[in-house]
């Protein structure tokens, strides 16, 4: 399996992990799996800027998930890790990695676009 291991197929993951990474730490459809470890505040500051604030459990594994999902590079590397298992130990993972890889295409040429 590691042979045919290639730039394109590394292109596929890191897209694929970054889109993973991108629905399980900041989109709204992943909202209420992130309420079950974190607590999410709007303050408003000093200034009238308006921040998210972001409250995890004391201790224990609630805290561990938590932090997860408040870290993008956190949960950036364990979603890497989950996405190269699958690609490594399940027949057909990879037609989610493309799926994932062309989703996070699509918004990084999207965030793109809108800042034109």
């Amino acid at each position: 399996m590691l042979a045919s291991f290639s730039g394109l197929f590394l292109l596929i993951l890191i897209l694929a992990s970054f889109r993973l990474t991108h629905l399980l730490v900041y989109d709204d459809i992943t909202a209420p799996l992130r309420r079950l470890f974190v607590t999410t505040t709007i303050v408003t500051l000093d200034h009238g800027q308006q921040a998210v604030q972001h409250e995890v459990a004391p201790k224990g594994p609630k805290r561990w998930l938590g932090m997860l999902f408040t870290c993008h590079w956190c949960m950036g590397v364990w979603s890497s890790l989950i996405l190269t298992l699958l690609w490594l130990f399940v027949p057909y993972a990879i037609w989610l990695l493309v799926i994932l890889a062309v989703a996070g295409a699509a918004a990084i040429i999207e965030t793109i676009v809108l800042r034109l």
